[in-house]
């Protein structure tokens, strides 16, 4: 029961109200369907009910766009730090690849000289390095196998690196003309004076000894192979005299000249044949 105005009315019962209820939304569906006449009673309510959706979805679009803000921003640190793996990565083949290029330059220089001096030549690797004081030799790969014999001239780009003196099946040991125990016979390219130089022990550096006063050398002249015992080719590189001293109280010139051939640079030898096997070549202990 309803009071109106002072007046009690009896309200309809539940099952009444549903059956009113459903008669009058049957009702409005089949006006809707036919005539569309709801459209625009329900694009007014959809356009009161906007801003209520919109305030009511801020908090889930607020919440993803924060949790995508830290996704995002964690994605970006991870791939930078995996670019960053990949860049050092990068950088340490092409310092690889720098060595490489610079190793396969001078082993191209060393074949275009000996084509000039040689009629064979190979290179060779260095596998070993001695660390004895005032001795300068190293092991190289290439062995009796390979036709290396004693007294072969060794030589790289730029002038004579030394001699086999010792050979192995698979391995050789060279001597560099630093040691102190090696010697060979030279020629002063500007004046053809015939002279002696001789390892000192030191990696840079050889000594030119048994000159006098009055021999016509001079610093900076250039020191080449004069081909005698035909193991080292005539007319190539040993040595830049560096300085010479001459000191009254000795009876020869204190003459200190620079290797020629980089000695002490990149992993590789070459080996030359100049003809028949010669039988002896400089001297080396």
């Amino acid at each position: 029961m309803i009071n109106v105005f002072g007046r009690s009315i009896w309200a309809p019962s539940h099952l009444t109200r549903l059956v009113l209820l459903s008669i009058l939304s049957v009702a409005l569906m089949m006006l809707d369907h036919r005539g569309h006449h709801l459209e625009k009673i329900r694009a007014g309510l959809n356009a009161l009910a906007y801003p209520i959706q919109l305030i009511a979805s801020t908090p889930a679009y607020v919440g993803r766009s924060i949790a995508d803000l830290f996704t995002t921003r964690g994605t970006l640190r991870e791939d930078n730090e995996k670019l960053l793996d990949e860049r050092q990565a990068l950088l340490a083949k092409l310092q690889q690849f720098d060595a490489l290029e610079q190793e396969n330059q001078r082993l191209r220089n060393m074949l275009v000289s000996a084509a000039l001096v040689a009629d064979k030549a190979i290179a060779a690797e260095l596998v070993e390095v001695s660390a004895e004081p005032f001795t300068r030799k190293v092991v190289v790969a290439k062995g009796s196998q390979d036709g290396v014999y004693v007294g072969q001239s060794v030589i790289d780009a730029h002038g004579i690196m030394g001699q086999v003196t010792q050979v192995a099946g698979r391995v050789s040991r060279v001597t560099f003309i630093t040691d102190a125990g090696h010697a060979i016979p030279v020629l002063n390219n500007r004046s053809g004076l015939r002279a002696l130089v001789f390892g000192t022990g030191n990696p840079d550096t050889v000594k030119v000894p048994y000159l006098t006063a009055n021999a016509d050398i001079k610093e900076g002249d250039l020191l080449v192979s004069s081909g005698m015992g035909g193991t080292f080719p005539p007319d190539y590189p040993v040595a830049r005299v560096l300085k010479i001293v001459n000191d009254p109280n000795e009876s020869f010139l204190s003459i200190t000249a620079k290797p020629a051939a980089q000695l002490n640079h990149g992993k590789q030898v070459l080996l030359i044949w100049r003809g028949n096997v010669p039988k002896s070549g400089g001297k080396s202990k």
